[in-house]
């Protein structure tokens, strides 16, 4: 969009966010929802044949190369308590915390939101009662890769692209939730704080090639003393 429309990444996440929702939305509901049967082990195995799928058609339609974007406020800094901070990290990190507080008032506020816990506590429960938990699951999709539009606009400006960047970021993501607990947005934030600053304090200190040591040893430790995640319920 940038390089054939010109259009800012900032500006791109008002037209990504509906149209990625929709792709998740359409994906859950006709391909993996019916082709898993409902069966979690049976979702993993198709997410990751869609993941492998869809690389390797980005891998035929741009090649392996590295891109990136020029943007004039790609390098700019803002002073910050004698702190220089990057520009669209500072913007970056503010737009997660209103994502995530706008993803808290709807499961909170918000018809929707009260049948997606109701779906995530007690499944059965949920369709006895009236739910249709297939549009809830796919709903969840959708809202899952709508975000994932959001970070990639966020992080585009400082950020490098081939069809491969997202593997890295699986993990991270994976050890955020577990790290703060599932089903826990709060814990959601809190996970992502430590696993930046890990990162960086490790990055600093051992090279940035090992930053993501301490991150994976942090995880262990969670998952041996408390399973449930730093906020989650206790196992």
């Amino acid at each position: 969009m940038h390089q054939s429309l010109g259009l800012d990444p900032y500006l791109a996440v008002f037209i990504l966010t509906p149209a990625f929702f929709a792709v998740g939305y359409t994906l859950q509901r006709f391909i993996i929802g019916p082709a898993s049967h409902g069966n979690d082990g049976n979702i993993l195995l198709v997410t990751l044949g869609l993941a492998v799928i869809i690389e390797n058609a980005l891998l035929f339609a741009f090649r392996a190369d590295t891109r990136t974007i020029d943007v004039a406020y790609g390098f700019a800094v803002v002073p910050i308590a004698g702190v220089f901070i990057s520009v669209p990290r500072l913007v970056g990190f503010g737009s997660a915390v209103v994502v995530a507080l706008l993803l808290w008032l709807l499961l909170s506020l918000t018809d929707t939101g009260r049948a997606i816990r109701a779906v995530a506590k007690e499944k059965l429960g949920a369709q006895l009662s009236g739910i249709d938990v297939a549009h809830i699951y796919a709903v969840t999709f959708g809202l899952g890769t709508a975000c994932v539009a959001i970070a990639a606009c966020l992080l585009i400006p400082t950020y490098y692209v081939n069809p491969h960047v997202g593997n890295g970021f699986v993990l991270i993501a994976f050890t955020t939730v577990v790290l703060g607990g599932m089903g826990s947005i709060p814990g959601a934030l809190l996970g992502g704080l430590f696993v930046g600053l890990v990162e960086s304090l490790c990055g600093l200190y051992l090279g940035e090639s090992l930053g993501q040591i301490g991150v994976f040893l942090m995880f262990i430790l969670v998952l041996l003393f408390r399973p449930g995640g730093l906020l989650g319920e206790r196992a």
